[in-house]
């Protein structure tokens, strides 16, 4: 069990409880996933900003970036960050590239591989 409980069910119950049981674990486990995703997911501005989350945080970090792979080897050099996704529902908003400061459509997601 996902809770660790601990449950005694009668025997002409035991179909319907286990149905139950596992759409319950199911979503208890999603949730957590989720949960988890959002505390790991930090926003950077900056190139400072996203170089300190780097340094005192695991996880993903959205960031603008100018569309090169230049830049994204250069981003990789330095920090030994990647992109690792460009969200297919990502908004369009316009910033600057935090490496470059080149203009930028929207935010891409970067991490560390451990």
């Amino acid at each position: 069990r996902d809770t660790k409980e601990k449950e005694t069910l009668q025997q002409n119950d035991i179909a319907k409880k286990i149905k139950h049981l596992l759409e319950n674990i199911q979503t208890n486990l999603y949730q957590k996933a989720i949960d988890y995703r959002s505390e790991m997911t930090h926003k950077a501005d900056t190139w400072e900003e996203f170089k300190k989350i780097l340094e005192n945080n695991a996880g993903f970090i959205y960031a603008h970036w100018d569309g090169t792979a230049a830049t994204e080897e250069l981003i990789k050099q330095e920090t030994k960050a990647t992109i690792r996704c460009i969200p297919l529902n990502n908004k369009l908003e316009t910033g600057k590239c935090i490496y470059t400061g080149k203009p930028s459509t929207q935010r891409v997601i970067f991490a560390k591989a451990y």
